[in-house]
């Protein structure tokens, strides 16, 4: 395996990777299944990106990953996996995946972003990676999505230490051959505000609490798929229908679901109520009882103004619109403070705000134009 460091590491070690490195070894495989972050990075950092296939389960398609490998065996630079993978499923062969890339010179960047199905059941270095990156969010009591912060460690095996990146303040304890490049962050071990919070997480839950979390987090999401199944397509489901608790929209008209550990039973039920209503909404249109424009799915939310309005003109109950289901009953209810909002519309016709060029103009100009 010698020199080759694995994509995404860091644009400092990449370079200091590459003064090492035959030249054109700069191929990195990329699983469909990976989070879109994968071969952001790896572009970044300069490498050609090769999609590899996924089966019908959602996991690496192996005999696309062993022809690409044998496509690129000259170039072969690393592969970036996502484990478990954006499709919401563990990969049961990525030991082998491991095993296959290494095999032929290459490094194994994994992304724990799912960090939160496997603490206490599992070590990434087991599986066989050479980069593990482990994320604090949504795993160790830090936020996700909405802007929260997204950071965590990122541990190398030995033979990549000397391309880590430098610090002039915090030394790195190198041996002579180390040929590091650079500081990528101007805090060595990243933010103070954030770190305390997960290391307070960590030393209150123990080491039998986070198993514990992270078990209940699958239960979660398998209870989830269970409920809505018989409503909803699940595109995928792994060999053996086990999923790994995330939330986004990974695959186009797709929504991941990750209820975590954090939500009790009750709350589940209410997000599953509320989906399999959406579906009899949709099937009410579907079916032609419901108009196809003006309907309760398309015309939601209803905001107060319009619940109260003396005017109702709406091929349904106000009842129905401002309370589709038992649990938002008044004692309980949210209301928005604004209807569905055209974001295509609005994306696609860009309205220019800023001010005039006059308002930019010195006190001296105002004076020069006036005495002329």
């Amino acid at each position: 395996m010698g020199a080759r460091q694995p994509a995404g590491l860091s644009p400092a070690t990449l370079r200091a990777w590459a003064r090492v490195v035959p030249e054109g070894i700069r191929v990195c495989l990329i699983p469909k299944s990976a989070h879109g972050t994968n071969p952001a990075s790896a572009q970044m950092a300069g490498m050609k990106i090769q999609p590899v296939e996924v089966d019908k389960n959602g996991n690496i398609d192996i005999a696309h990953l062993k022809a690409m490998v044998d496509k690129h065996k000259e170039n072969l630079a690393a592969i970036m996996i996502t484990y478990p993978s954006t499709n919401g499923v563990f990969e049961e062969d990525i030991s082998d995946v491991c095993d296959l890339i290494h095999k032929h010179g290459g490094q194994v960047y994994l992304d724990g972003a799912n960090m939160n199905a496997q603490v206490g059941l599992c070590r990434p270095g087991d599986y066989g990676s050479d980069v593990s990156h482990l994320n604090l969010h949504k795993t160790f009591c830090i936020p996700h999505g909405g802007g929260g912060p997204g950071m965590g460690p990122i541990g190398v095996k030995n033979h990549l230490v000397p391309y880590l990146p430098s610090h002039p303040v915090v030394a790195l304890q190198l041996d002579k051959d180390a040929c590091p490049l650079g500081t990528i962050s101007a805090a060595p071990w990243g933010s103070s505000a954030i770190l305390p919070i997960s290391w307070a997480y960590i030393k209150m839950m123990g080491g039998k609490g986070l198993k514990h979390a992270s078990e209940i987090a699958i239960l979660n999401a398998n209870y989830m798929a269970k409920r809505l199944e018989k409503h909803y397509k699940v595109l995928f489901r792994g060999a053996r229908g086990f999923h790994a608790p995330t939330m986004s929209w990974p695959v186009a008209g797709t929504l991941m679901i990750e209820p975590t550990e954090s939500e009790d039973k009750a709350e589940l039920d209410r997000f599953c109520d509320a989906m399999i209503n959406i579906r009899q909404e949709i099937a009410e249109i579907e079916e032609g009882k419901m108009d196809s424009t003006v309907n309760l799915l398309k015309m939601s939310p209803h905001t107060l103004t319009c619940i109260t309005s003396p005017n109702w003109d709406r091929p349904y109950s106000r009842e129905v619109a401002a309370f589709p289901l038992p649990f938002v009953k008044p004692e309980s209810k949210f209301w928005p403070t604004i209807a569905r909002i055209d974001d295509i519309y609005g994306d696609q016709h860009l309205v220019c705000t800023c001010p005039p060029m006059e308002v930019y103009e010195s006190p001296f100009s105002e004076q020069k134009r006036a005495s002329s």
